[in-house]
C-alpha cells in the first residue's frame, strides 16, 4: 500500500470531519487490501488517544477504532461514554455482540433505531443476536419483516443461511443461502466463513481452506474462522500456517483458550519455533513423543525397517536402543545417523526412554457385560457428535464404536496427529454424562 493511502487511514481516524458508516467501511477495506495497515491504525489510535480536551464525537470515534482493533471491552467503556447518537448505539451493540452479551446487544440495536440509524442494518444485527440467544425462530420472523433491496444483499443472505442452519432442518437450502452471498459480494467475511464451515463439514476440505482464507483476509477477521482454518491447515501439515492463524486471534484475544490450547497442538506437531519455557513443558514433550517419523524425509531403508519394527513415533524411537536398531534387517549405520539426526532436532536421544513399557491393551470380556452394557460398546461413534478434528482422528484410528474408543487411553489418543489436548478434553467431556471414561481415567 502506498504512503498516500496510509495517509488517508490516518486522516479518516484523525480529522475531525464527519465519520460514519463510509469511513468505518474504508478503514475496514485499507486493512483488508494490506494487513500492515493494522498498524497505521493502531498508532492513529495511539495519537486520537492523547487528544485533550476529548469530545464525545471523538469517543465515539475513538470507541469504533478499539471495535475495530477487537478491543470490545475498551470500545464498550468509551461508546458508554460517548455522544448517545445512532452510530455509538450501534457499535455498543457490536461490542456485546462480540462479548457474548446478546440481549444487550439486541437492546442496543434497537436503541439505534431509534436515534436514527438505517433500520434494516440494525434488524440484521438484532436477528443475528437472537440467533446466539437460541431463538433462530424469533431471527427468522425479524428477517422475513424486511423487504426490498436488502432482501439481496450478503448481510441479509448470511444471516438467513445462519437462522436455517441454527434450526437444522434443511441443509441444502443453507449452502444455497451462503453462495448466493458469496455471489452478492464477493468479499462478504460472514458469507464467506458460512460457506466454507459448510464445505468443511462435509468434507471437502480444499474448498473449505479457499473460502477460509478468503474470509481471513478481511478486516475484521473473525476469530471462528481463523481457529478453523487453522484446524484444516494443521490437518494437512501446514503447522506454521496454523500456528500463524492461531497467532492472529491471540494477539487480540491473549487469554481465548482454545486458540492457546491449539497453538500449543501445532507448535508441537510441526517445525515451529517453540519458547524456552515451552521446551520444557511436560505436556508440550507429550506432543513431540507423539510425532509420527512418518513426518520426515527418510530413506526407503530406514523407513521399511522402522515400519518393520512398529516404530511409528518419536516417543517409539527414543523407548529404542541403538543396538535394537542395529540389529534390524538391513539397517545400518547411515540409517542410524539418520534417526539421530531427527531426534537430536527434537531434543531427544535414542534409548532415552527406554525405560519406559508400552502398556498391553485391555480386553474386554463382552460375556461379563449386560444386554445393555453391550448395545453401549456397540454405539457408533459417529453418536458423540465430535468436531472435524477428533471425527478425523476416530478415522485414522480405526475408532467405529463407543467400545473401541473406550480401550483406549488417553495417551493412545494423543498419538494419533493433530490429535491434540483439546481434542482429548472433547472426547472426556461427551463420555462424562454418559458415565463412561477412557481406559486408565
Amino acid at each position: 500500500m502506498s504512503d498516500v493511502m496510509e495517509f488517508d487511514l490516518a486522516q479518516l481516524v484523525l480529522s475531525i470531519s464527519s465519520f460514519g458508516p463510509q469511513e468505518i467501511t474504508k478503514i475496514s477495506a485499507a486493512i483488508s487490501e494490506d494487513p500492515a495497515n493494522f498498524k497505521v491504525l493502531k498508532t492513529s489510535v495511539d495519537e486520537l488517544e492523547m487528544q485533550q480536551p476529548r469530545t464525545p464525537a471523538t469517543a465515539v470515534r475513538l470507541g469504533v477504532c478499539y471495535y475495530l482493533m477487537g478491543q470490545y471491552q475498551m470500545a464498550e467503556e468509551m461508546l458508554s461514554q460517548a455522544d448517545g447518537g445512532a452510530l455509538c448505539h450501534f457499535y455498543l451493540g457490536k461490542c456485546f455482540l462480540g462479548q457474548e452479551q446478546y440481549e444487550k446487544a439486541r437492546n442496543s440495536f434497537m436503541a439505534a433505531v431509534s436515534a436514527g440509524y438505517d433500520s434494516d442494518h440494525c434488524a440484521l444485527a438484532m436477528a443475528e443476536a437472537e440467533r446466539y440467544m437460541g431463538d433462530p425462530e424469533a431471527a427468522i420472523a425479524r428477517l422475513n419483516g424486511l423487504s426490498g433491496a436488502v432482501e439481496q444483499t450478503a448481510e441479509y443472505l448470511t444471516q438467513r443461511g445462519a437462522c436455517v442452519a441454527a434450526k437444522g432442518d434443511n441443509p441444502e437450502e443453507v449452502v444455497r443461502l451462503y453462495e448466493r452471498g458469496v455471489d452478492a459480494d464477493p468479499h462478504h467475511a460472514g458469507a464467506l466463513f458460512g460457506l466454507a464451515r459448510e464445505n468443511d463439514r462435509y468434507g471437502n476440505d480444499d474448498q473449505a481452506v479457499e473460502l477460509y482464507e478468503r474470509a481471513a483476509g478481511r478486516f475484521p477477521s473473525h476469530v471462528g474462522t481463523l481457529l478453523n482454518l487453522g484446524v484444516l491447515y494443521e490437518d494437512a501439515g501446514r503447522y506454521d500456517r496454523a500456528a500463524r492463524c492461531y497467532q492472529r486471534v491471540l494477539e487480540i484475544f491473549p487469554n481465548h483458550d482454545r486458540a492457546k490450547l491449539f497453538m500449543k497442538d501445532a507448535r508441537a506437531s510441526g517445525d515451529v519455533m517453540l519458547d524456552d519455557d515451552e521446551q520444557t513443558s511436560g505436556d508440550l514433550m507429550g506432543h513431540v513423543l507423539n510425532i509420527p517419523v512418518s513426518d520426515f524425509e527418510l530413506s526407503v531403508r530406514s523407513r521399511n525397517c522402522l515400519h518393520r519394527m512398529g516404530v511409528e513415533t518419536l516417543g517409539d524411537l527414543a523407548r529404542t536402543s541403538e543396538h535394537e536398531l542395529l540389529a534390524s534387517k538391513n539397517f545400518g549405520e547411515t540409517s542410524l545417523v539418520e534417526i539421530r539426526e531427527i531426534l537430536v532436532s527434537k531434543g531427544l536421544n535414542l534409548g532415552s526412554l527406554a525405560h519406559e513399557s508400552a502398556q498391553a491393551d485391555v480386553a474386554v470380556d463382552s460375556e461379563m457385560m449386560s444386554e445393555d452394557e453391550r448395545l453401549v460398546m456397540d454405539r457408533s461413534i459417529h453418536d458423540l457428535n465430535l468436531s472435524v478434528r477428533a471425527r478425523k482422528c476416530m478415522v485414522r484410528l480405526g475408532i467405529n464404536s463407543f467400545g473401541e474408543l473406550l480401550r483406549r487411553t488417553g495417551d493412545e489418543l494423543l498419538e494419533c496427529k493433530n490429535f491434540g489436548v483439546t481434542s482429548l478434553r472433547e472426547v472426556r467431556e461427551k463420555l462424562t454424562p454418559m458415565g463412561l471414561k477412557l481406559r486408565g481415567d
